[in-house]
């Protein structure tokens, strides 16, 4: 079928997008490139995991350096830091205490390709140049050096009441969203739960007389699993916005078929409006998805009171579909047809 002329113009990519896209793109070849290598809490093996890739482009003859790194006194990462170069601490006096902090000016002098420098959400010592390091990381990046750095999920602005609610603990340290969606590449450090709180008790994430009193306020298992969860989410909605973005600048149609599926059988049992109510819920929800429904008549047998009992859970549940705005927001819904008896939606 031709397509019209209206139809092509609307499908041409917005020149106002366009545009800040390739503003946006030059200004990223001036600049450094940022890792971050994410987690859920400290121990899953984030600092390690940055050590092992820094090593590979070691390896491949780019010039690596250690702006700063936290060992924790294991062992195993101490080993990874032989052979990485690494810029030395800068001494900062504060109320007649030395504190070791990372020295952002001899980085700079220095320039080396990469820099690891770990603790995203750290808070400087009072009179270092910017009070927060993810700070001194944006200066880094200006310069056009590409740093690998750690950070737990627990510290990103926009998720710090969510976990408050699941941990009990607000916390202090805190980075801008912005950080994570202007980096250019994230990379999920994953480690099951049981693992990790074995290797609490272990002492390997924490010094031994701390793991129990740890345990106890904020390593439990279900603090945990909701926290991994958060970070695997976190890290698919950046994947979700970078496809979005670039279906857009090229006026590609969509969505495409990435997202969720939601396939709901219902009939004239008990439960069809219960299953309605929820999948409503999951809709308007963490899918932020809208809703189709479609429904197929098949022959009524049995008493009149299964008849009377399939009208009514069949106009519920397309008058409860029909109230669910139509929407599309990094998800997709789709509907199929099913030999199902009922309505299939």
């Amino acid at each position: 079928m031709p397509v019209s002329p209206n139809h092509r113009q609307d499908e041409r990519p917005d020149p106002d997008t366009l545009l800040a896209r390739v503003q946006k793109e030059e200004l990223q070849k001036k600049r450094g490139k940022l890792k971050i290598f994410l987690g859920y809490i400290a121990g899953v093996g984030k600092t390690y995991e940055m050590l092992k890739s820094a090593h590979l482009k070691k390896d491949e003859g780019i010039d690596v350096r250690i702006g700063y790194v936290e060992h924790h006194g294991r062992r195993e990462t101490e080993e990874l830091m032989e052979g990485l170069p690494i810029i030395p601490m800068q001494q900062i006096e504060y109320r007649g205490v030395k504190l070791s902090e990372m020295d952002l000016d001899a980085i700079l002098a220095a320039h080396p390709q990469l820099v690891l420098v770990d603790e995203l959400a750290h808070t400087n010592a009072p009179g270092t140049r910017h009070p927060k390091r993810y700070q001194d990381v944006e200066e880094l990046l200006a310069a056009g050096i590409d740093v690998y750095t750690t950070l737990n999920v627990q510290h990103i602005e926009s998720l710090n009441d969510v976990v408050a609610q699941i941990t009990g603990v607000i916390m202090q340290e805190k980075i801008p969203d912005r950080v994570i969606d202007e980096a250019s590449e994230i990379e999920i450090v994953d480690l099951a739960p049981p693992e990790l709180l074995q290797r609490l008790r272990e002492g390997k994430v924490y010094v031994p007389d701390m793991a129990a009193r740890a345990i106890e306020q904020f390593f439990n298992e279900g603090n945990l699993y909701a926290l991994r969860e958060l970070a695997l989410r976190r890290a698919a909605e950046r994947v979700d916005n970078q496809m979005l973005a670039y279906m857009q600048t090229r006026s590609i149609p969509g969505p495409w078929p990435v997202g969720e599926y939601l396939l709901v059988c219902i009939g004239p049992g008990p439960l069809a409006e219960r299953l309605i109510r929820t999948t409503r819920r999951r809709l308007t929800g963490s899918m932020h998805a809208g809703a189709q429904s479609m429904s197929r008549r098949l022959p009524i047998t049995g008493s009149r009171r299964n008849q009377k009992n399939r009208s009514t859970v069949r106009s519920s549940s397309q008058k409860n579909w029909a109230q669910q705005p139509q929407a599309y927001s990094g998800s997709t819904w789709q509907t199929r047809s099913s030999n199902t008896h009922g309505s299939t939606t």
